[in-house]
């Protein structure tokens, strides 16, 4: 029981809330109402969840040494030995032969995005991660074929924006980089012996870096608003604008006026404020996109 627990704690699911970016295209292709892509939407993200987890295995495994001098990551199954190595290799072998096949029988496209992000994520896990910028990038590469499975899932007929491609990849890379940042003032003069790419960043460039992609984040989903095919007639989703407007600063003054330095993904659900402004935001394209009369 102790080796199952440990595994699932290593498979994070308080991480697969990442994997709900496969629902984007279901909600902004005006199909949540349409049982059938609803429900392989469902199958898809339970799959991603295996898939991520597999990764979230990876990556302890890769890092179980650098995790033990981790002020926080230290306490882990695998670094602190709750979890064997063996058990943990068994089931990073085993999640992907169950999932992918099963992605296949769901959408032979979607299978292969899958294997495409988990090939992504092993590269990740021993290479990429080792180089500035595009360790970053990576990760919004994940993002971004989460959100193309999500497509996947919901064609062949699809109005899907492309806009919101470029949304996604803008927002993940916020996120990205936003994680370095905070890594690198948690840990300080420890930084480089946890994640030795911390040494190639500095926390002037990660604002610099952060405050283009807020800029890029912004304009790109204002372009969706107001440009997109399938949208209403009359520009009403031109009024979420301003929950991601607020959403965006108040993360902003979080970091350097209250001095957080928690990932962004746990600062969401910390700050309510911040939650708050996700679920309005939510609530707003679904009226706009389902509710409201063009």
């Amino acid at each position: 029981m102790t080796q199952l627990t440990g595994l699932l704690r290593t498979m994070r699911p308080k991480q697969w809330v990442k994997n709900g970016f496969v629902f984007v295209a279901l909600v902004f292709d005006h199909k949540l109402t349409e049982s059938r892509y609803l429900l392989a939407t469902i199958a898809g993200f339970v799959l991603l969840c295996l898939i991520s987890s597999t990764v979230y295995l990876i990556n302890d495994l890769a890092d179980i040494e650098a995790d033990r001098a981790h002020p926080n990551k230290r306490n882990r199954p695998l670094p602190s030995g709750q979890l064997a190595v063996p058990f943990a290799i068994s089931a990073a072998v085993a999640l992907p032969l169950v999932a992918i096949p099963l992605a296949y029988l769901l959408r032979p496209t979607f299978a292969a995005i899958v294997a495409g992000y988990l090939l992504l994520q092993i590269a990740y896990s021993f290479r990429l991660k080792h180089m500035v910028l595009i360790d970053v990038m990576a990760i919004a590469t994940g993002f971004l074929l989460r959100v193309a499975g999500g497509v996947a899932l919901v064609a062949p007929v699809t109005r899907f924006s492309p806009w919101l491609y470029i949304f996604t990849t803008m927002l993940a890379l916020f996120l990205g980089f936003s994680k370095r940042r905070q890594e690198l003032i948690l840990l300080e003069e420890d930084a480089n012996n946890h994640r030795a790419i911390l040494d190639q960043y500095s926390v002037t460039l990660l604002d610099e870096l952060i405050m283009i992609i807020v800029t890029a984040t912004i304009m790109t989903y204002a372009l969706y608003t107001f440009s997109a095919e399938g949208l209403p007639e009359n520009h009403t989703m031109m009024l979420t604008i301003p929950f991601l407007l607020y959403g965006m600063f108040r993360y902003l003054y979080l970091i350097h006026v209250k001095g957080e330095v928690a990932p962004p993904d746990e600062m969401l659900f910390r700050d309510r404020p911040l939650l708050l402004t996700v679920l309005l935001w939510g609530a707003a394209v679904v009226t706009v996109l389902y509710i409201v009369p063009a």
